[in-house]
């Protein structure tokens, strides 16, 4: 009996030493980008790996094609990052009120994930910036929730109990971290910063304990 308890509690370590969270995002300025640094830096505050990707931007050019590799900042999404992560932030800018083509081009890519239900049952979150205040940051993450509910996940927000939700003149809604970038490239405030870590905290923290 004593092997048998000690093997189970080693698998469960080993489980949880392997798993990740995905931190998945798009970014065009750099806005995007800096919530999902401070986003993974929440996930591994919480004890998880934060795997940060992105995606390579899309071309009207139909000949147009990325490198495999991008010049800088994460490497590029692939379907088996996706597959195996034990959670999902995923984040964009707002585009009229909606996430960008590059990261929904990546999304409509998983209809193999959807089929074989492979994220079924996972926790998941969203993330976004504007350049103004009433820019459509909660259409946006309202609609990106859409598709995670096709895949069965399981959609986290970020609850009333982080007292900076109540006071933020800014980012941070209860749908999702946010950041208003303004005009000029306006950096993440310690508001939003300090939903962002959150919002990857609870994400990780559900993680594990459905790990468990």
């Amino acid at each position: 009996m004593y092997w048998h308890c000690y093997l189970i509690n080693w698998l469960k370590d080993v489980i949880v030493s392997e798993a990740y969270v995905l931190v998945l995002y798009y970014s065009r300025h750099g806005a995007t980008e800096q919530l999902a640094q401070h986003i993974a830096r929440g996930v591994e505050q919480a004890g998880l790996e934060a795997r940060v990707r992105t995606v390579p931007a899309v071309s009207t050019v139909c000949e147009a094609t990325e490198d495999d590799i991008p010049d800088s900042g994460a490497l590029y999404a692939s379907e088996e990052d996706l597959r195996h992560c034990s959670g999902l932030v995923m984040g964009s800018p707002t585009r009229f009120g909606n996430m960008a083509a590059p990261l929904k081009y990546f999304i409509d890519s998983t209809s193999g994930l959807w089929m074989s239900g492979a994220l079924i049952g996972k926790p998941a979150a969203v993330f976004t910036s504007s350049a103004s205040l009433h820019g459509g940051q909660e259409s946006t993450l309202l609609t990106m929730m859409m598709p995670l509910l096709h895949h069965g996940m399981l959609l986290m927000g970020i609850p009333y109990s982080e007292g900076a939700l109540s006071t933020t003149q800014t980012g941070g809604t209860p749908y999702g971290a946010s950041h208003v970038a303004g005009q000029n490239a306006r950096p993440v405030d310690d508001v939003e910063r300090e939903l962002a870590v959150a919002l990857g905290k609870r994400v990780a923290t559900v993680s594990k304990q459905l790990q468990h």
